[in-house]
């Protein structure tokens, strides 16, 4: 096992994964920028060292400077987290040739599941559902155009390389094609540092619905279950539960199924998620594949009594799957208490924290890497903490998260925590009978109110 991990994030998910590691009985070096000189990351990593300044482009994003960190310090392995590195075959790829373990797939598997295009052609080939669409990424906004003709708009143009709703454009006609591809690519090339996109039909008011998928070296590959992601703004993900109100055990198998079958084909290991879209009628169709660990994955830890992330050194580290899949214990559900205004279109709201308090109880977790007085810097993504809660039911959930969202306190920014507090008060939300339609149609609701 490695005797060192260099965590390659910022955040929370880098304090999860030095969390981890210490029970693994791991040294850590966390990485930051100028910006972050005060996070918790930094304060209980083993070891820190500053990579750069504040832009993304000139830290988190800068692989030459991070592997040197990684060689400095003596680090044996390096954890991406999510976002920024973490899908980036080059990487995963420089890491393997500089001696270093990638905690996370080969640089082939990433660009076979994690580019987009490559992981839907997979797909197709082993006979899994696909969303019609273009067969890889699209060279120009000629061909693009050309393709969207044929599949019939709406169409959406997506980000090869990308997640988090970044480089994802929705497009109903064709005069609005080519802004919307050059501006989906433009994004990719700031967020992932790679511009290829490619195309699908556009699906009107689905489930969003993921499995977790986990890999090892022995070929064994399984899945924890599934997690509904639909209520989302803007393919920005905001609440997630696990199981999901629609499954049934009969499309439960047939995706899980799917999922592994996928995942086993190319002799996937690590983390992974496979995301896949259903209709009404209970139709799945396979969307991407995260080759990485999510920022939801604590939902699916938290039913299934298992610590993905250190199943994920574990497998980096040469060994089996630790935990097996089980029937899930109860019901979950995260909700990202982000640094936004509602009142002002979830304008991000950076700023000094006056007053905090977490809440707690059973059922609850906060996973967060802020604390009283911290300063939230503007250039990174808007997320403070994720309020996880558990419950023997979906109702004791709901209720149960309507407690822990009170007690939570946030002074100084304004936070997506009112907004939460009004979603659970939604009674098509609380029935479980929505869609990804749903945020937009609450909002406009609202707003007309």
């Amino acid at each position: 096992m490695f005797k060192k991990i260099l965590i390659a994030n910022r955040g929370e998910i880098a304090l999860r994964i030095i969390r981890t590691c210490k029970e693994l009985g791991i040294k850590t070096v966390a990485v930051y920028s100028e910006a972050d000189k005060n996070s918790l990351h930094v304060t209980f990593a083993d070891e820190a060292v500053c990579i750069g300044p504040a832009l993304s482009k000139d830290s988190y994003l800068k692989i030459p400077v991070i592997i040197s960190a990684a060689q400095i310090t003596g680090a044996e392995a390096i954890h991406p987290g999510y976002g920024f590195l973490a899908e980036n075959a080059s990487f995963s790829e420089i890491c393997s040739e500089s001696g270093i373990k990638f905690i996370g797939p080969s640089p082939e598997m990433i660009h076979l599941m994690g580019n987009k295009a490559n992981a839907k052609e997979t797909m197709r080939k082993n006979g899994i559902p696909v969303i019609p669409g273009s067969d890889g990424v699209v060279a120009n906004v000629i061909d693009g155009k050309a393709i969207a003709q044929e599949i019939g708009f709406p169409v959406i143009v997506k980000a090869s390389a990308g997640g988090g709703g970044k480089g994802m454009r929705i497009v109903q006609e064709e005069s609005e094609f080519e802004n919307a591809f050059q501006t989906a690519s433009s994004e990719a090339i700031v967020s992932f540092g790679n511009g290829e996109v490619y195309i699908e039909k556009y699906l009107e008011n689905p489930r969003h619905i993921e499995f977790q998928i986990m890999g090892d070296q022995f070929g064994n590959v399984y899945h924890y279950g599934e997690r509904d992601c639909s209520v989302q703004r803007r393919h920005q993900k905001l609440i997630e539960e696990s199981p999901s109100p629609i499954m049934d055990a009969e499309l439960r198998k047939k995706m899980g199924d799917a999922s592994v079958l996928g995942a086993r084909s190319v002799n996937y290991e690590g983390a992974g998620t496979i995301e896949c879209l259903v209709d009404k009628h209970k139709n799945f169709y396979f969307m991407e594949m995260n080759t990485r660990i999510q920022v939801e994955h604590t939902v699916t830890e938290v039913i299934n009594g298992v610590d993905l992330i250190r199943q994920q050194i574990l497998v980096a580290g040469g060994e089996k799957i630790e935990t097996m899949p089980k029937d899930p214990v109860g019901h979950a559900m995260e909700f990202r208490i982000n640094a936004e205004d509602p009142e002002k279109g979830f304008r991000p709201n950076p700023g000094k924290i006056e007053s905090l308090h977490f809440p707690g109880g059973f059922g609850i977790r906060v996973d967060s890497h802020v604390y009283q007085s911290y300063v939230i810097p503007p250039y990174y993504d808007s997320l403070l903490a994720k309020l996880i809660v558990w419950g023997k039911n979906r109702k004791t959930v709901i209720m149960r998260a309507r407690r822990a969202l009170e007690e939570f306190t946030v002074e100084g920014i304004k936070t997506t925590i009112p907004f939460h507090l009004e979603v659970l008060e939604n009674e098509q939300f609380v029935s479980g009978n929505f869609d990804t339609s749903f945020l937009d149609n609450f909002l406009k609701e609202k707003n007309n109110n």
